[in-house]
């Protein structure tokens, strides 16, 4: 196991949908779950973390293959229904995460929730309290932030994480943080990235800050990621630029992991929830990911 000092930045939040268009996260998912799906939703909490999940699954005792679904930044998990409820009606456990710490006594959102290796895989623990939800076929699918998480979790519990998909993460920090954006929206946009991510770190030093950003990067934790893994970035992100997948997956496939890259031509910034024809094509490049590496149990007649 992997042992993290605290406190360090696990969770990423930074304002990068100022000036953006809304994103729609029904898009190209259900907008109410199919009958047969059972929904619920439920709280757990160890030390000061806080988290919230919205879960759907398919009818039956299983035990079925559960995907972990993890949202950008400024999103919740019931922002992920209709993702969630896509992914019961295909055969998994779905469940959906947000977190919230205990601050001045009050469970708030923040940018910085997740503090310890413990507090990153409280959402592994508590799918054991659904006997449907198969312990050995578990994956996390991420968006953004999201993808963030899911990257860092595959690296502190790689016995339980069997896939990942990660769409159009950061993955090294320091990298990220030191770079250039041309134009004039996105240099103001990254710009106010940077600042905000430099402000809620809380470090004392740029010293110190630099090392809260290495830690994390999922690219200094490739090597202890197990789990397949299918990045999915667009090709005109310009805030979070593609080479940020490009060289997690090269690490990754030069430590023999079965890894994949998808660059979804003409992809913006949180495309799959804006943009119907590339959000379909990375949907179903997802879809064929899980159903490779989490074997979902096929639904009768069909």
């Amino acid at each position: 196991m992997i042992r993290l000092r605290a406190p360090i930045l696990l969770g990423i939040g930074i304002i990068l949908l100022v000036g953006c268009a809304r994103a729609n996260h029904y898009l190209i998912h259900p907008r109410q779950a199919a009958p047969e799906v059972i929904v619920w939703s439920a709280d757990f909490a160890r030390d000061e973390l806080k988290v919230h999940i919205e879960g759907a699954r398919p009818p039956g005792v299983g035990p079925f293959p559960t995907v972990l679904v993890f949202p950008e930044e400024e999103a919740g998990a019931s922002d992920m229904h209709g993702v969630i409820w896509d992914l019961a009606a295909r055969g998994y456990v779905a469940i959906a995460a947000d977190y919230q710490r205990r601050i001045e006594g009050k469970y708030r959102p923040n940018m910085f929730a997740w503090r310890s290796a413990s507090d990153l895989t409280l959402i592994i623990d508590a799918t054991r309290a659904y006997p449907e939800a198969d312990q050995n076929r578990i994956g996390a699918l991420g968006f953004s932030e999201g993808a963030v998480v899911s990257l860092l979790m595959a690296a502190h519990d790689p016995d339980r994480i069997k896939a990942v998909v990660a769409y159009y993460p950061i993955t090294d920090f320091p990298h990220w943080y030191a770079g250039e954006r041309s134009g004039l929206f996105s240099r103001a946009l990254f710009a106010l990235a940077r600042w905000q991510l430099r402000v809620e770190s809380g470090a004392s030093s740029d010293s110190d800050f630099q090392t809260m950003l290495r830690l994390a990067s999922p690219l200094y934790m490739a090597e202890f990621v197990h789990a397949s893994v299918l990045f999915v970035h667009g090709a005109q992100d310009t805030l979070l630029p593609v080479e940020e997948s490009e060289r997690m997956a090269e690490r990754l496939k030069g430590s023999g992991d079965t890894t994949e890259l998808l660059i979804v031509p003409g992809g913006e910034r949180l495309f799959n929830f804006r943009q119907p024809q590339q959000a379909t094509h990375a949907w179903q490049a997802t879809l064929a990911w899980l159903d490779r590496y989490l074997h979902p149990t096929p639904r009768a007649g069909g």
